[in-house]
Formats: structure tokens, C-alpha cells, sequence
């Protein structure tokens, strides 16, 4: 134990410089603030599902993961279209489910906002529009923002995101 302490009196402390000032984060507080000057509160994003394959929603979810982390921005997933500000539909929208993507645009209290992800979304993708498909996303509600990609990467739908809120009011 004696050698031990001897050899930290030695040594000193040491440890790594401190880090550089962060971009980032500078910028999440500028989307911060920005989505605050906007709204006035949290942006509240309902994600619908209307057919897709699924690879979309994966990487919806990563949004919430440590590394992207949008709660920090002030943006938060709701269960209901009711307390939504933003639809966030993936995948060409299916027969069945063209009644219920109808009825949560509805639900949403004006102004709202509708962001396409995926080239499903943005343009019908392979499933184009048949009898099992009404295709794109704009076929059946009013759409804002198109984020394309197969699946899109979780920055470019977070860009979709803050693109639909910055623009000039909606509907």
C-alpha cells in the first residue's frame, strides 16, 4: 500500500485536457430555442404507421436514443393526434389504413403540420399505388415536408422535423 501511495505523490494528478466548446451544442440550443419561439412549448409528434415495412420506425426510434437524443430539443412523441402539433407518416398508406391516417389528420388541432418519411411515404416507393395501396402519403392528407430515403437516417428526418416547423405557418 505504502508503494502505491509513494508512486501517486510521484506522479501528481493527472488527467486529460479539458474538451474543446461543442458545435452540437450549440446547436440543440439553438433548435432549442427556436422550436420554444415557435410553439411556445414542446413539440409534440405523433408517428403513424400507415404500411410500411417498418425500417422507417427503426429509425424514428434511434431519435430518442442517447446519441440523438430530441427530448433534449424540446421535442416529445404523444400517443394521440389529439395532443399533437406534427404527424410524422411512414410508408405508402395501405387501403386500410387510408380511414384512420384520414382521421388522424382530423384529430389534429390546426395548425398542423405532416412530414412524408421514407420514399414510401414520399412517393409510394416500390408499392406505388394498387389495389392493396393508395401510395404516397399525399395521395390522402396534405403533406408538408417529404424526407426521402430508404430508410432515411435519423438526421435527415430530425432535419424534415425542424424544416416543417420553420417554415411560414401552415394551413
Amino acid at each position: 500500500m505504502w508503494k502505491t501511495l509513494r508512486q501517486i505523490v510521484r506522479t501528481g494528478i493527472v488527467s486529460e485536457p479539458p474538451p474543446s466548446s461543442d458545435e452540437d451544442l450549440r446547436i440543440a440550443e439553438a433548435l432549442r430555442s427556436r422550436i420554444l419561439k415557435v410553439l411556445g412549448r414542446a413539440l409534440c409528434i405523433r408517428a403513424i404507421d400507415a404500411g410500411s415495412c417498418n425500417g422507417c420506425e427503426l429509425e424514428i426510434h434511434a431519435l430518442n436514443n442517447p446519441l440523438y437524443n430530441i427530448e433534449q430539443l424540446g421535442i416529445r412523441f404523444v400517443a394521440s393526434p389529439r395532443h399533437a402539433d406534427l404527424l410524422l407518416i411512414t410508408g405508402p398508406v395501405a387501403k386500410n389504413m387510408e380511414v384512420a391516417v384520414r382521421r388522424a389528420y382530423d384529430a389534429t388541432p390546426d395548425p398542423k403540420l405532416v412530414v412524408a418519411v421514407g420514399d414510401c411515404g414520399c412517393t409510394g416507393g416500390i408499392f406505388g399505388e394498387s389495389y392493396a395501396s393508395c401510395g404516397r402519403v399525399a395521395n390522402v392528407v396534405p403533406v408538408d415536408v417529404a424526407v426521402p430515403g430508404c430508410p432515411p437516417r435519423p438526421r435527415q428526418i430530425l432535419a424534415g422535423i425542424l424544416t416543417a416547423i420553420s417554415r411560414p405557418a401552415p394551413r
